[in-house]
This record gives structure tokens, sequence and C-alpha cells, in this order.
């Protein structure tokens, strides 16, 4: 099946005002993953800065989702090496649990707990893993629904919010733990056209506050407004990456080359 970007006209500004820090943020080396026979990541090497927004493409089987949820221990590695704010990650369950707290995921399917209210899947977290009292959280929680645009509905299920509210709502449950990174595993696929534009508004409300992202997605408008960086991956490498007008305008691959045209053709 095709993959389709419903991108937002790209706007004027140029992400590079955002300020990049010389800090690492996440330094992958040399990184290989495979599943049993199957060599899905082939020695990525991946240096992300402090502020520095990067949006991963590729065409479906890439790799992409799998690189991203390496980095918070969500699949495991076989060699190579992660560093996320430079703590290595590695199979010591105290170290992945500080990775995790400082390192925020919204997934394709917003994996809300469909028995809770918005607020309590907001307040979940923060009240077990950083042991925040109730009150503290909830005021934490109405901040950050607030800043997502839906304050009003946190007394409800997510049953009974729409895709894009619930994605939002997924937004705001990670920045509740006050993550350094956000990672976003194609957060606008599943969701119906017109409500893609409602996330992506709030995902480029993000980048300009200098938040460290990640965001694996097929919007290329989103990538040209608020990346830093476009890495492009093909069968389990990264097969180019560059600033987003010369990645765009003047792709150096032929796989690129052939990918934009076919995304962007749509």
């Amino acid at each position: 099946m095709a993959e389709v970007a419903h991108a937002p006209e790209p706007q004027a500004e140029a992400p590079a005002a955002m300020t990049v820090s010389d800090e690492v943020a996440i330094d992958i080396s040399g990184m290989n993953k495979w599943y049993g026979e199957f060599h899905v990541l082939k020695n990525i090497d991946l240096t992300i800065n402090k502020g520095e927004r990067i949006v991963v493409c590729g065409p479906s089987g890439s790799g992409k989702s799998t690189l991203i949820r390496c980095v918070n221990a969500l699949e495991k590695f076989q060699k190579g090496s992660i560093t996320v704010d430079g703590i290595p990650l590695t199979s010591d369950i105290k170290k992945i649990d500080e990775i995790r707290r400082d390192v925020g995921m919204v997934f394709q399917h917003f994996n809300l707990f469909p028995h809770l209210t918005i607020l309590e899947n907001c307040t979940l977290a923060p009240i077990w893993v950083k042991k925040m009292p109730k009150k503290e959280a909830e005021e934490v929680a109405m901040k950050y629904l607030t800043r997502v645009k839906i304050p009003e509905q946190a007394a409800k299920y997510p049953g009974q919010l729409s895709g894009g509210q619930q994605q939002r709502v997924a937004i705001a449950r990670a920045l509740c733990m006050n993550p350094n990174v956000m990672l976003f595993d194609e957060p606008t696929t599943a969701l119906d056209p017109e409500m893609i534009k409602e996330v992506l508004d709030v995902m480029v409300d993000l980048a300009q506050t200098g938040m460290t992202m990640i965001c694996v997605t097929h919007e290329m408008g989103f990538a040209r407004q608020v990346a830093n960086r476009v890495v492009f991956m093909d069968q389990g490498q990264i097969v180019e990456q560059n600033a987003p007008e010369p990645f765009f305008t003047n792709p150096q691959h032929e796989r690129t080359k052939l990918f934009l045209s076919q995304i962007l053709a749509h």
C-alpha cells in the first residue's frame, strides 16, 4: 500500500533559528540488531545534540521504528553502543529505568489505558515512577493537557475522544514525566487526514521549546518546517542525512531520490 504524506505546506520560519547545544543528547555508535537471522539494523552511527530535532524517514521495513525503540530499550540491540544523556544503555535494569525516566515516547496507536480517565492516564507514571504527590501530578497533567489544547477532556475516557485527541493526550502524558528527549514513532499514521494537522501543530509547538526530538514520520512538510536534520533509512542502514533544504532539493543517493519522488508525488 502506498505511503501517503498529508503534510501541511512548510512555513517560512527556519528551524535553525532554534538553539541546538554542543552537548550530546544521544550517541549511537556501530549499533546492530538482529531478529533471529534477519539483520534489521546495520552499523548505525548517529549523534544527536541537545535541542536537535531529527526526522527519520524511509520505506516500510527499513528499521526506523526499531531504531528509536532501541533508544529507550523497548528493543535490545546485539552489537555497538547507545548512550543517552551520558548514560550507557546496557542490560542493567537501573540504567534502563534511569534512561526511560528522561526519554518520553509517543506511539502510533496512542497506547492509552482505556479504563482510566485522561487525567489518570497522565498522572499514573509521575505518581508511581517519580513518587510525585497526587495533587502535584494532577497540576502537572492539567498544565500539559492545556498545552496540547484539550484540558476540558480531563475527566473523559480515551474511548470518548477522537484519534487526534487521543494522540494529543499521549503527547501530554509523555511530557508529564518532564523528559529531556521525545521519541515519536509515526504519530500520525493511525489518524484520519483531518486529525493529522492538529497533532502536527502540537509537535511543532513542542519543537519550538527546544525539546530534543527524534520523529519517525512520512510528514515531509513537518520535516521541512521543524527538523534540523533529516535521516533517510533503507534496508536497516542510514543511507543519507542532511539539513532539510539540501535533503529535499539536492538528494545525493539514488535511493533517496526514488523515495522522495514517490512520497512527494502524493
